[in-house]
């Protein structure tokens, strides 16, 4: 019997695209429409951020080299633009890592709960 985490439907497809959008709308806001956070919060931000995308993009059937390596070049190429005039924000290094281990965690999470799933 297949698990239902394994099925990669239209519901698994729309949960990645939702959270793309939200992930450019996260990520390209300008400046004023941030608001202002204790020191640290963003990174759990851009933490939580790639863990959703990465989790989504697995349920939505993407390989997991390919959820590994897209997510570390969106992260890094968001952060570049976050960088310039186009957006006016500031770009972070440590945003990067946060997003790094965003992805890791993702990709663990899915390892662990389609494991599970298989044997249980």
């Amino acid at each position: 019997m297949r698990s239902r985490l394994a099925q990669h439907g239209a519901l698994a497809r729309g949960a990645f695209a939702v959270a793309v959008l939200l992930s450019l709308a996260v990520l390209f806001a300008p400046p004023s429409d941030v608001p202002s956070a204790p020191p640290g919060v963003d990174k759990v931000v851009h933490l939580s951020l790639f863990l959703v995308l990465a989790l989504t993009a697995r349920w939505a059937g993407v390989g997991r080299q390919v959820t590994a390596v897209s997510l570390v070049l969106y992260a890094a190429v968001s952060e570049v633009v976050q960088g310039t005039d186009l957006v006016r924000r500031d770009a972070e290094l440590l945003d990067l890592v946060a997003d790094t281990v965003g992805v890791l965690l993702g990709l663990a999470l899915w390892a662990v709960a389609t494991r599970r799933r298989a044997t249980g």
